[in-house]
């Protein structure tokens, strides 16, 4: 691919569509060729603590980088796809650099003012992608850590937001909490199920 060999070509990842709760999170890369990063690649494949080191040598040795996110009501609004594409848009808009091309893992792109090219697995072959879904993958983590200070009920530091068993569990127990995505179909079935039980709970006894 000749876009490999430009110099300021820019990847893009995404980090947090399959979860019920919290934002959606994006982040964009410009690499510095003078600055290789040994090690980089899809942020599922490294562990917590890699992912970390990694994510601390992207932000002091890439030529720029950026974060960004979409709410919780923006995905529940927009959609999980347009709310990604947004956050990817904002990311790349919020670069202190302006890449020549963008590279985005996956095969759906936001509309940008540069050239855009989509790749399929990207995240694993192209370092400045698997850079992108390292720092995108640790911001959002670092998030759902947060909530989990305001909202320790739902557990969020051991799943992060992500449809487990444990995290089913909580949310049938706590009921759905204002960072739970309600267009989500777990989600929205828990708030139709607790509406029917509300309309039809007993309202007390009638003397005879």
């Amino acid at each position: 691919m000749l876009w490999l060999d430009e110099t300021r070509f820019c990847g893009v990842d995404e980090a947090g569509r399959g979860p019920l709760a919290g934002p959606v999170f994006a982040a964009a890369v410009i690499l510095d060729p003078g600055h290789p990063i040994a090690g980089l690649r899809d942020s599922k494949r490294l562990s917590e603590k890699r992912r970390d080191a990694l994510a601390r040598e992207i932000r002091q040795y890439a030529a720029a980088w950026a974060i960004a996110e979409s709410s919780v009501a923006e995905i529940d609004a927009l959609n999980i796809l347009q709310a990604t594409l947004l956050a990817m848009k904002r990311a790349v808009e919020s670069l202190p650099l302006v890449p020549a091309h963008v590279l985005i893992d996956g095969n759906r792109a936001p509309m940008l003012s540069v050239p855009v090219k989509t790749i399929v697995g990207g995240d694993d072959t192209v370092p400045a992608i698997s850079a992108a879904s390292i720092l995108a993958k640790t911001a959002r983590d670092a998030a759902l850590y947060a909530l989990h200070s305001q909202y320790p009920q739902y557990a969020f530091d051991r799943h992060k937001g992500y449809p487990t068993r444990l995290h089913m569990e909580k949310l049938r127990q706590h009921g759905v909490s204002p960072v739970h995505r309600r267009s989500y179909a777990p989600v929205r079935a828990l708030v139709e199920e607790t509406a029917a039980k509300g309309a039809y709970a007993p309202r007390g006894r009638t003397g005879r």
